[in-house]
């Protein structure tokens, strides 16, 4: 199925009723996007990974999504290019997939979260550094204005973006209870190594 058949429009598939904020609300996870005209809630938990909240203001139309660059090791303009297509490609699929709801390009503002350092045995400067440079060297490039961000650090977030009204709610986690975070992501990190592989680009 086309990641872009609006028949198929959210594709994250995690939907349920949020009793603390009395809304649907949606989950994505790494790999996934979300986007929508209606009043739900879309939530995401980050470690690595980065989010971008989009949204055209005028039209009320937002969505998000949770990436990781695949790969983590040199800074040559190589591995770079390489690593850069797969957050590239998450980043046009959402944007392409809020104009098709009706978002106007020109108007996409834009919030951005998480880069932490959580993966264990990881550098502090490779995973979630790159993930942030990248976000905002994109955004920066595409003329899309980045008006908040909670980047870095080393802790966890969960963000929950309210799509209709542009609010974005943020919970580090500074103590967590099980390797849930770190687990989704390190399986994520070895899905997208082996697409980089087999040459097959459709993360989604």
């Amino acid at each position: 199925m086309s990641a872009f058949d609006l028949n198929d429009q959210y594709l994250a598939p995690n939907r349920y009723f949020d009793r603390h904020f009395e809304c649907d609300a949606v989950k994505i996870l790494p790999g996934e996007y979300y986007v929508t005209a209606d009043g739900l809630m879309i939530v995401t938990v980050l470690g690595s990974c980065v989010s971008v909240c989009l949204r055209d203001p005028i039209r009320c139309i937002g969505g998000m999504n949770h990436f990781l660059l695949p790969n983590e090791g040199g800074n040559d303009n190589s591995t770079w290019s390489e690593s850069a297509r797969y957050g590239a490609y998450a980043m046009e699929i959402l944007i392409n997939h809020l104009v098709k709801l009706g978002a106007n390009r020109n108007s996409l503002e834009a919030k951005v979260f998480g880069g932490g350092n959580v993966l264990r045995g990881l550098t502090s400067n490779t995973v979630g550094e790159r993930n942030c440079e990248f976000v905002l060297e994109y955004l920066q490039i595409e003329q899309i204005p980045v008006v908040a961000s909670d980047l870095l650090d080393q802790y966890p977030r969960k963000v929950y973006f309210f799509p209709h009204t542009g609010k974005v709610m943020v919970r580090k986690i500074k103590s967590l209870h099980n390797t849930t975070i770190m687990d989704r992501e390190s399986e994520y990190r070895m899905r997208i190594r082996h697409a980089r592989k087999s040459g097959d680009v459709d993360l989604f």
